[in-house]
C-alpha cells in the first residue's frame, strides 16, 4: 500500500526562489520513489510548488483545505483527491489521519502549527509517525535553538527534541523517508 507523505508549508512563496525551488524538487522526488503526498490544498507559494511538481511526475497528491480558505486560497487543480472541510482543526485530523510520515518546510504560523500538532502527537503517544524539517537556508535555526533553550529550562525532556530529524538535503529526506516506511 502506497505510503503518505504530508508536507507542511507556506501557503506563499517567501523571498528566496531557491526553497522554491527545492519545494519543486521535493514534490517530485517524492512522487518518483514511489510516495503519495498530502498537503494543504492551496495552489499558491510553496505548498502549491510540492504538488504542482507531484502532479507533473504522476504522483498521488491529495490536498485538504478548509471552506473558510477556499476563497483566499486558489486550489490546486488535477489532485487525487480533494477535501473540503469545516475549519482547520477537521483539516489538521484529516491531514494526520491520512499521512504516514510528515515533512516540514519553510512556512509561516499555519507551518507553524501543523509542525507543533504532530511533535506534540509524539510527546503524548498519540502516533509515532516520522517528522523530517526541512531547514533550508536556516530556516528554522532560531526556532531549533528555542526549543533547546526550552529544554534546558527544564520544560521539554531531551527525549522529545529527537522528535524529528532535521534534514536539509532533498535526497537524503527521500532516503530516510524509505527508510523509516519500510517496515
Amino acid at each position: 500500500m502506497k505510503k503518505n507523505i504530508c508536507v507542511f508549508c507556506g501557503s506563499r512563496d517567501g523571498n528566496n526562489l531557491d526553497m522554491i525551488a527545492k519545494s519543486a524538487e521535493i514534490g517530485r522526488e517524492l512522487s518518483y520513489a514511489g510516495f503519495g503526498i498530502v498537503f494543504g490544498g492551496g495552489r499558491l507559494g510553496l505548498m502549491g510548488a510540492v504538488a504542482k511538481a507531484a502532479i507533473e511526475a504522476n504522483g498521488s497528491v491529495i490536498g485538504i483545505i478548509p471552506k473558510g480558505l477556499t476563497s483566499r486560497e486558489p486550489i490546486q487543480q488535477q489532485l487525487t483527491e480533494l477535501f473540503v472541510v469545516d475549519d482547520i482543526i477537521e483539516r489538521k485530523r484529516l491531514m494526520i489521519e491520512k499521512s504516514d510520515a510528515f515533512l516540514i518546510l519553510p512556512g509561516g504560523f499555519g507551518t507553524l502549527d501543523e509542525l507543533f500538532e504532530v511533535w506534540t502527537g509524539i510527546q503524548v503517544g498519540a502516533h509515532k509517525k516520522p517528522i523530517i524539517i526541512a531547514n533550508w537556508g536556516n530556516y528554522y535555526d532560531q526556532l531549533l535553538s528555542f526549543l533547546r533553550q526550552a529544554d534546558e529550562h527544564g520544560f521539554l525532556n531531551g527525549d522529545h527534541l529527537k522528535g524529528a530529524a532535521v534534514i536539509n538535503d532533498v535526497d537524503a529526506i527521500v532516503t530516510t523517508l524509505k527508510k523509516s516506511l519500510s517496515h
